[in-house]
């Protein structure tokens, strides 16, 4: 890679930390999901067989938040967490668990005044912004074990008519999936990372042991992060933006691309060449290469169905609404790559780093690019890529011949 390309890898991994919650924030969500889950776990739910499980999941457990873009604006942090009460499935009802940890909820005189209106799949807690100007939503999805012995768990889904039923997820079967795919990139970045965490944030944690395994980050999370604000920026407002893909498709197909590149540009640029690889599956009659077939990360059936399995839960279709309206969210996704392509990857030409920053800023956001642009042109590429190192204030990190923070190969 040849300098402007180190310069522009430098520049998104400051644009995906701006977006990213910082651990200051991430440690007050955590405080205050640890405060909401023993409120619940010291509840009586009945016909329990052992105690509740509470743990967080999606984005917030994989360590790929990223600031949502709602309606033009950056919005609040959306916080997942999974209040799993170790009851049988056939003993129970979902709208007998969901009313019960509503009412446990209601029951606190903090939880009720910040708890929103029921949802489809959770209760929510708002929780107002702090003096940074930055609140936060903790979704409390509630849980029964599918079967005894297994990660898989049923949750409780709302209809339109208000009736309940019950929906398959499999939540920490997902991490650990995730992780794996990661565990290589992330053993060689972890300790550096966290040895800045700890010092740039001092008093937040009290020992290397403590810094959260989630404010790490390596290129594949980064560039999922790149990836949802692109497409958040992308879709916002447009007559389309119902079609927009889902995180949990970025982040699936993200991973399984994922070739433990040693950059965020290396791995961003190959996740969506291959992707875009597959976009003549929308005409029909077109046939994968055999390589790219056999690794089914996006299957059209002869009947025009989209299959993007749950790498977990193979019964659990990612894409199950892809074939309606004439293909429409398989078009735009597909349109979405492209559009990747040209706004991100494609860009690394002729220009010059303060052109390129220009260019990126109205698909990542003139706020984190500002910022980021910034730190790209006043301080020395270690710190920036030890990742969540530092705060806002971006104290000076004196380091002596530091190590890289990533891994040769």
């Amino acid at each position: 890679m040849d300098q402007l390309g180190e310069k522009y890898t430098l520049l998104l991994d400051e644009i995906a930390r701006e977006l990213d919650i910082p651990p200051s924030k991430y440690k007050q969500a955590v405080d205050s999901y640890s405060s909401v889950g023993e409120w619940l776990g010291d509840g009586e739910y009945g016909n329990c067989y052992d105690g509740p499980d509470v743990y967080p999941q999606g984005s917030f457990r994989m360590g790929t938040v990223v600031r949502p873009f709602k309606d033009g604006a950056e919005a609040d942090y959306d916080i997942d967490l999974v209040f799993e009460l170790k009851k049988d499935v056939n003993t129970t009802t979902a709208k007998e668990v969901r009313q019960q940890v509503g009412k446990r909820l209601k029951d606190h005189k903090t939880y009720e005044r910040l708890l929103k209106p029921e949802s489809r799949r959770c209760w929510t807690l708002e929780y107002a912004e702090e003096k940074d100007g930055v609140g936060f939503h903790l979704d409390v999805l509630m849980a029964v074990p599918k079967n005894v012995g297994s990660d898989a768990v049923a949750i409780t889904h709302r209809n339109e008519d208000n009736t309940y039923e019950w929906a398959s997820s499999n939540p920490k079967g997902y991490a650990e999936w995730f992780e794996e795919k990661n565990q290589v990139a992330y053993a060689a970045v972890e300790k550096l990372q966290k040895d800045f965490i700890l010092e740039g944030y001092e008093g937040l944690y009290a020992n290397i042991d403590e810094v959260p395994d989630q404010l790490v980050k390596t290129p594949l999370q980064r560039s999922i992060q790149i990836l949802k604000r692109h497409r958040d920026q992308r879709f916002s407002g447009q007559p389309y933006e119902s079609a927009k893909p889902i995180s949990m498709i970025i982040t699936t197909l993200a991973a399984m691309l994922y070739g433990n590149e040693a950059t965020t540009f290396e791995a961003l640029t190959n996740i969506v060449q291959q992707l875009d690889a597959h976009a003549s599956l929308i005409d029909h009659g077109f046939a994968l290469e055999s390589m790219q077939a056999e690794r089914e990360l996006v299957i059209k059936t002869d009947d025009g169905k989209w299959v993007i399995p749950n790498p977990v839960d193979p019964d659990e279709n990612f894409a199950d609404r892809w074939h309606e309206n004439g293909d429409e969210k398989a078009k735009y996704f597909f349109q979405w790559v492209k559009w990747v392509r040209q706004d991100l990857t494609d860009i690394l030409g002729e220009h010059s780093i303060s052109e390129i920053s220009e260019a990126v800023s109205p698909y990542l956001g003139e706020r984190a690019v500002k910022a980021a642009s910034a730190r790209v042109a006043s301080i020395g590429a270690p710190i920036i890529m030890a990742g969540n190192a530092v705060d806002d204030d971006y104290p000076n990190v004196d380091i002596n011949d530091p190590a890289k923070p990533w891994y040769d190969g």
